[in-house]
């Protein structure tokens, strides 16, 4: 079933980022997402980046056909979508450390909302920091880490959690980002004896887990996922090393 909405507000993150904010009711969790169909174009997945009663938002990087189209909608232009889809976060302790990677940060952003915990945001430069204020307004403590030293820590969002993970105990860690940041994070979580949730992607073009395009290992990253616990990543042996394309064949990237 479908909905269609209407954009209520569009927020320039960052130069190639922008955050669409539309009128929706729904009911949705942290770590969630949607399906966003872009007629004569695509349907592709988005993570819900912003959550209210009555509003909820996305946030998206102008990368492909799909979302350069996405970045031409104006304010008041409609949107049809499916959805909510996914796990998402488990967010029954509040002494966790959530942490974004690049447009990965706006799956973990209503975590922070809900929750005020600790937050690193982390990107390639100061230029790609995205959804900063949202962050300030509501993290107990933000911390910034970006890879040519630009704003904040000078390192990546794996090197800076390591060092607060010398500093203080949490219950587990949440993070959302690219795949590589993804399999470092798992293996540093796992060196430390730290529980974490990580929000996988792979492609997906149904969302519901029909059509097995997300398949990793047994699970349907759309429909087990996107949120797994460390335990369940120590199981999927395609983590970090490989992943389907459009037509379902494995390509590896390791």
């Amino acid at each position: 079933m479908s909905d269609t909405v209407r954009i209520k507000q569009i927020i320039d993150e960052a130069y190639d980022t922008k955050t669409f904010v539309f009128d929706w009711d729904a009911e949705v969790r942290p770590g969630q997402f949607i399906m966003i169909w872009i007629p004569g174009t695509d349907e592709i997945p988005m993570s819900v980046s912003g959550i209210s009663d009555t509003t909820k938002s996305i946030t998206v990087k102008a990368i492909g056909d799909a979302t350069k189209r996405l970045h031409e909608y104006k304010v008041g232009d409609r949107l049809t979508i499916r959805g909510p889809y996914g796990n998402g976060f488990d967010l029954k302790s509040r002494n966790i450390l959530i942490i974004g990677g690049g447009v990965g940060t706006a799956a973990i952003m209503p975590a922070v909302v809900e929750t005020g915990a600790d937050t690193i945001i982390a990107a390639r430069s100061d230029r790609d920091l995205i959804m900063l204020d949202t962050a300030r307004k509501h993290a107990a403590n933000l911390w910034i880490a970006t890879d040519d030293g630009s704003a904040g820590f000078h390192g990546n969002a794996v090197q800076l959690m390591n060092e607060k993970l010398k500093e203080k105990s949490y219950d587990y860690v949440i993070s959302c980002g690219p795949e590589v940041m993804l399999y470092f994070m798992f293996k540093a979580c796992q060196d430390a004896d730290q529980d974490c949730q990580l929000s996988l992607e792979r492609y997906m073009k149904c969302g519901a887990g029909v059509c097995g395009c997300c398949v990793m290992d047994d699970k349907r990253i759309c429909k087990d996922g996107p949120v797994f616990t460390r335990d369940q990543i120590a199981q999927l042996t395609e983590f970090g090393v490989s992943r389907r394309d459009a037509c379902g064949r494995v390509v590896k990237f390791r």
